[in-house]
């Protein structure tokens, strides 16, 4: 079974949720509910959200930025995680971006296994200014502390 029929588009119902999730796993929670951040949850049989992917386009279509890809602590290992972000890579590249960004200060060897090269943090707030989490680090200070990853999606 492939990760795309795991996965269920995110629904206002389901903002609440993922936001929880979210917090366990300690992401950033900044424009779940906004229809510019195109976002998938797994839920195990109970229900329970046990893993997220997404990504934001930038003005451009050319940019994407990757967020809100985790995995529940009890479910890793398993080569979910790396299906998730490669299923965020492929629709944004579906819809025209020829670029992937993210921020990750503690992940950087998963994100480089996936082709992921250390970016500068400056140059992605600048190509992806007004999505979100950009806007978010940018208000709070927290840009300067991010460390940011990229990669080609063509």
């Amino acid at each position: 079974m492939s990760i795309s029929t795991t996965l269920n588009k995110v629904s206002a119902h389901d903002a609440p949720a993922l936001a929880d999730f979210l917090q366990v796993v300690d992401l950033t929670l900044s424009g779940l509910d906004s229809p510019t951040v195109r976002l998938w949850v797994e839920r195990d049989t109970d229900g329970s959200i046990i893993a997220s992917t997404g990504y934001e386009i930038g003005d451009d279509r050319e940019h994407a930025l990757i967020r809100s890809v985790a995995v529940h602590p009890g479910h890793r290992s398993s080569g979910k995680g790396s299906a998730l972000a490669r299923f965020a890579f492929e629709r944004a590249a579906e819809e025209g971006a020829s670029t992937a960004w993210l921020f990750s200060r503690r992940s950087g060897p998963f994100w480089q296994r996936l082709g992921c090269a250390p970016a500068d943090r400056y140059e992605l707030a600048n190509v992806l200014s007004r999505t979100h989490q950009v806007r978010l680090f940018k208000e709070t200070g927290q840009l300067d502390r991010e460390v940011a990853w990229s990669r080609p999606l063509t």
